[in-house]
């Protein structure tokens, strides 16, 4: 996933949205945006008037150009929310497209091998599975075995051994083998498996909208069914006062009252905040997912891929009684050659560290012989001349050592214990019949998440850890971390209930993860990341991606949340500041001809009555393209006290929104007078 697969400025997605624009015209579509919805019925009245002039033979000069500038207020508006949409439907048809993407070796009757979609697969079905593969689909082994990474299904981050014949034969689609060749026979129908059930999950859940969109949602339509209301009695009053007012001015008016301002850039703020993501390396595919991460309070993290690095990796070389410390870390390295997995290499490099050694340092007899890792010996190593040394797991170990004839000391049980009791995984080095050592395995935190998760704190944020790990293990990361809380054990369905917990309690939720087992929780969340690294379904389900996969992001997804959550608020104060200057404008150009009176009100000295009307309606258009920049900018945002950002918010935008249009339109006014045009 690509940043030019999800700019804002992709050509395919402008074409489509300029497309989905005119389809948003749609009274039934609009509807969901009350101001715009207003607007067009206004543009739909205004070009009426305009065929009825042309029709009766008079000048339809003024009635075309109103017309055409609320046609140009609705359409900008439409588009610019069309887009961050077009967006969301590439996004859910990638999902959708998951499952065909994953290719499958079948074994056929005649053991021929055909390659096949995943999607294809049925029950019974038979597949062949190499190191480096994923596994197609759910199944159970029938012959080979195989060490399989399921952290992208269980969250769990050591690796697992899955062989034929025994209750550990069962595999699920979407884990990868990491080494071994297994063959897998299909145990579900299509449309049945972990993963399609991961689908059908993200599909069901719904993201609810925050409390400060559901606020400005009601002011909006608050101040909307205000204005209408004072224009629709408007006439009655006009007649009263003998003052006939036109169906065009009317509508003006409505316009230019409402907040048309401020519901016109609400999808332009949103797109805003995706360009500033992007250049964090963060892709939003929700304008709305970034003001709710201004208001989120509970941020769920996933353990494997997204608090640590994902791979356990050698920390620590622990000596057996009298053995040297080199002596077992030179042994630790001789059998760590001929095993490829992640461990193992991690391994070679603390080793060398260790050391202060290279890799050329070391020197190999020609005559050695080299025994790799495998699932069922659970154990690599190298035969010399008289020297026999492996390295991996203590039950393989000590089954090798008893064979010949050693003896397993309580020093190394003990040592072993603890290691696994600090939720960490220990590996035993062997030489011969005697026990060296043990090496620890540990997973290694992603530099700078300690530091980002005291910034949440700070802000006000509660983090919880939620993990597949025991609850061991989870405590042990959870302190070293320091999240405010952990979820240990946890299932798909376990982290998608503790967002629905928690959004229920009030909260708005944070969700961060990098595998399938996170989907359903992603899809649920408020604010939804998933890191670059991760598995596809996992990056669908979500309405963020972090490119760098790195869970510090976050602190920068919450400022730039708050950020547009002051921009917004701001261009709302500037919006309703507009309503109120325009109000001089239109309301003497009114009614100044019959009450002189209220000549007083027209203090930009507007020309005409018709020049004042169109004057405000220019201006009430091009304010909202006219503001982009300030909301792509955005207003920066500082950690005050509500009531110092409110004054500073106040003071700027609501003086500025008043004093704004004052000139605005007056040179306007200047223009139309002196092109002629009313």
């Amino acid at each position: 996933m690509s940043k030019q697969e999800i700019s804002v400025w992709n050509m395919t997605f402008l074409r489509r949205a300029a497309l989905a624009a005119v389809v948003k015209l749609n009274p039934l579509t609009l509807i969901r945006n009350p101001v715009m919805l207003v607007v067009e019925i206004g543009s739909v009245v205004t070009t009426l008037a305009v065929i009825r002039n042309a029709l009766a033979g008079q000048s339809l000069a003024f009635n075309l150009q109103i017309s055409l500038w609320l046609w140009f207020t609705v359409m900008f508006a439409n588009f610019a929310e069309a887009l961050a949409e077009v967006q969301g439907r590439a996004r859910a048809e990638s999902l959708r497209k998951t499952r065909s993407r994953t290719v499958a070796r079948c074994v056929l009757d005649t053991g021929r091998i055909k390659e096949v979609s995943s999607a294809e697969l049925g029950k019974g079905d038979l597949v062949r599975v190499e190191e480096n593969e994923l596994i197609p689909g759910d199944g159970e082994i029938v012959e080979g075995a195989a060490l399989v990474d399921e952290s992208a299904i269980t969250g769990e981050s050591a690796p697992v051994v899955r062989d034929a014949g025994s209750d550990r034969s069962g595999v699920t689609g979407g884990t990868k083998v990491l080494s071994g060749t297994i063959v897998v026979r299909i145990t579900v129908e299509q449309g049945e498996s972990f993963i399609d059930g991961m689908i059908k999950m993200v599909e069901g859940a719904k993201r609810h909208k925050t409390p400060n969109e559901i606020a400005l949602e009601v002011l909006l339509v608050a101040l909307t069914v205000l204005f209408l209301v004072v224009v629709v009695t408007l006439p009655a009053f006009g007649r009263f006062m003998g003052v006939s007012v036109s169906v065009t001015v009317l509508v003006s008016l409505l316009v230019c009252l409402m907040p048309t301002t401020i519901g016109g850039l609400l999808p332009a703020i949103g797109i805003a905040g995706m360009s500033r993501l992007l250049q964090k390396n963060v892709l939003a595919l929700s304008g709305r997912a970034i003001e709710a991460s201004g208001d989120v309070d509970i941020v769920l993290l996933d353990k494997t891929g997204t608090i640590t690095l994902g791979n356990r990796m050698a920390s620590e070389f622990l000596p057996a009684p009298n053995v040297d410390r080199e002596r077992l870390i030179r042994a630790a390295i001789l059998s760590s050659l001929a095993d490829e997995t992640p461990e193992g290499r991690s391994i070679l490099v603390l080793a060398k560290q260790e050391l202060g050694i290279h890799g050329s340092d070391i020197r190999v007899p020609d005559d050695a012989i080299f025994v790799k890792f495998t699932p069922e010996s659970r154990m690599s190593g190298i035969d010399l001349k008289d020297r026999a040394i492996r390295k991996g797991a203590f039950e393989a170990i000590c089954d090798y050592i008893t064979s010949r004839g050693g003896q397993v000391s309580d020093f190394v049980r003990k040592t072993v214990d603890d290691v696994a009791r600090k939720g960490d995984t220990p590996l035993v080095v062997a030489e011969n019949a005697q026990i060296l050592g043990v090496v620890r395995l540990k997973d290694i935190l992603k530099e700078g998440i300690r530091a980002r998760l005291d910034g949440l704190r700070r802000m006000g944020i509660k983090s919880v850890m939620i993990t597949g790990d025991n609850p061991l293990t989870a405590a042990s990361i959870a302190a070293e971390a320091g999240v405010d809380d952990f979820i240990a054990q946890a299932k798909p369905e376990t982290k998608l209930q503790s967002v629905r917990q928690y959004q229920l309690a009030g909260h708005l939720v944070a969700m961060i993860g990098d595998g399938t087992n996170d989907a359903p929780a992603l899809a649920q969340a408020d604010v939804a990341v998933a890191m670059n690294a991760g598995t596809q379904v996992a990056r669908e389900a979500s309405n963020m991606v972090d490119l760098d996969s790195s869970p510090t992001k976050l602190l920068d997804i919450v400022e730039i949340g708050k950020q547009i959550l002051i921009t917004r608020g701001a261009l709302t104060t500037f919006s309703i500041a507009n309503d109120v200057s325009k109000y001089f404008a239109i309301i003497p150009a009114l009614f100044a001809a019959q009450f002189p009176a209220i000549g007083i009100l027209n203090v930009m000295r507007l020309a005409t009555p018709a020049s004042a009307v169109l004057s405000a309606v220019i201006f009430n258009a091009v304010a909202i393209p006219a503001l982009i920049p300030l909301a792509l900018r955005g207003v920066k945002y500082r950690a005050k006290s509500i009531t110092s950002l409110l004054t500073i918010n106040l003071l700027i935008y609501g003086l500025g929104g008043l004093a704004i249009p004052f000139v605005g339109i007056k040179l306007i006014d200047l223009l139309v007078v002196f092109l002629r045009l009313a």
